[in-house]
């Protein structure tokens, strides 16, 4: 059984802590069934909260549903929308395949404070 995430376990304290108060102050109860109904109704609660999290990398997580398909059609979509408003002049160009050693000392040569 895979272990709860940090997400789960904020949730569902959360919703223990914030159902039990919200019972004890709505019920007013003072037995001792009252408070243990309360505590067992906001234990059952947090599990539940906790238990429907989404967990990464599960189906059901957000984005993972997708195919490569429906991906490289949603970032053409996006190519297209961003050519469309002109965006394409400000978007920096890739970069060149030289060695990044002779690129950053052509650099530091040109910004350097020594001059």
């Amino acid at each position: 059984m895979p272990r709860p995430t940090a997400a789960q376990f904020a949730y569902g304290s959360a919703t223990v802590v914030a159902t039990t108060l919200a019972l004890l102050l709505l019920f007013r109860t003072e037995s001792g069934v009252g408070v243990a109904a309360v505590g067992a109704t906001a234990l059952t609660l947090g599990l539940l909260v906790a238990l429907r999290l989404p967990r990464p990398g599960h189906p059901t997580a957000e984005g993972t549903g997708r195919t490569a398909t429906d991906r490289a059609s949603a970032a053409a979509r996006t190519h297209q929308a961003l050519e469309g408003i002109g965006a394409r002049e400000r978007v920096p160009a890739a970069r060149s395949s030289e060695r990044p050693s002779a690129r950053s000392s052509a650099r530091a040569d040109e910004h350097s404070l020594r001059r």
